[in-house]
Formats: C-alpha cells, structure tokens, sequence
C-alpha cells in the first residue's frame, strides 16, 4: 500500500520531466491516519526487529531530504546529525529490540497500538524545526513471546505529507547513546504518553 501510494505521488509529479520522490515534494498538512499502511508499516518495523535488518528497517524510517529541510538552518549540520545521530540510534535500538525480544524466545508479532487523540501537529519553528508535521509519541509494538502477550514502545512517528515515519524507536533523548529498548511492558501496554516533538 505505502509503495502503491508513493508510486502514485511519483507519477504524477513532475518538474521538466524529471520524476519526484516523496522526500522531495513539500510537505503537507495532510493527518496520517492510523489504517492499514500504518498497520503494514509497523508490521515492517517488527519484521526488521525479528531479522535485525537495518535496511529493511529503514524502509519506514524518516526520509532524509525532509530531514535535510526540517533542519535546515536550526541546526549546525543536518546531514551528519541525520547519519550519525538519527540513523546510527535507530540501528543501535534495532539491535536492542532484536536481542531483547528474540533471544532465546519464540516470538510472533500481533500488532501496533496507536491513541490517535495523541497526534499532535508541530509548528514551523517548534522544536527546532523549519517546517511543521504531526507527531505520534509512544506507539506500541505487541508481540507473543514464549506464550506471553508483551509490548515495546516506539518512541515517535513523525509525518511527511500525510505518512507516518519512525523517527526514534527507543527513547529520545537518552543518558548514553547505546542501543535502547523503550517502555517494555507485560501485556500490550497503553500508548503515549502525549506531548513531546
């Protein structure tokens, strides 16, 4: 779905014939919905989390030129807080998540939990930020391990025009940059909490 979306948005945007990804259309005020391609989105996440594949994991991950713009003269160098900030925590929190809920267990992923009254739109100018987005804080991941329901958090969903995207799996921000496993819990836990950016 997210593919056939993009696909779309792709074809149909254009400068002198030369095709746009998503990352490079501005962004919207379009609210993400919490459907099914938020449903197979996060079915990606914990599939990544299983095969601790951070490629397949970036594929929900927040996109780099929106980054690049968000950032663009709030922050000294965006790109390299992309690369070694961002992109490097999440693939630390994938190794944590991985090892916290796979390693010697059976675990089957069930589903996300999303309190959609928590969206939240960010302005331009908040939190360090040139261009707005809606903001989802504390979304769980549910799983079945060795027969038991338990959960994890991901820490914040941002949007870009109208999709949801991880920007930080474990929390943010944290003591120590080491892999991070955020709101463990027995059963599927509750969503949130609000605020944050």
């Amino acid at each position: 779905m997210r593919g056939a979306v993009l696909a779309a948005v792709v074809l149909s945007s254009s400068v002198a014939g030369a095709k746009l990804s998503p990352g490079e259309l501005p962004q919207t005020r379009a609210r993400p919905l919490f459907t099914s391609l938020f449903q197979r989105d996060m079915a990606v996440l914990a599939g990544a989390i299983a095969a601790n594949d951070a490629s397949e994991a970036q594929r929900v991950f927040f996109l780099e030129q929106p980054y690049l713009t968000m950032k663009a003269r709030q922050i000294a160098d965006p790109a390299l807080d992309y690369r070694d900030r961002l992109v490097a925590l999440y693939r630390l929190d994938l190794s944590a998540y991985h090892q916290a809920l796979y390693a010697h267990a059976h675990t089957t992923y069930l589903y996300a939990r999303a309190d959609a009254a928590l969206a939240r739109w960010i302005p331009p100018g908040a939190c360090e930020n040139a261009v707005g987005y809606w903001h989802e804080p504390g979304v769980r991941l549910v799983f079945r391990r060795n027969g038991v329901v338990e959960s994890v958090a991901v820490d914040s969903l941002i949007s870009w025009r109208g999709v949801w995207y991880v920007v930080h799996l474990g929390p943010n921000p944290r003591p120590r940059n080491v892999g991070t496993v955020d709101g463990f819990a027995k059963g599927p836990g509750t969503p949130g909490p609000g605020g944050g950016c």
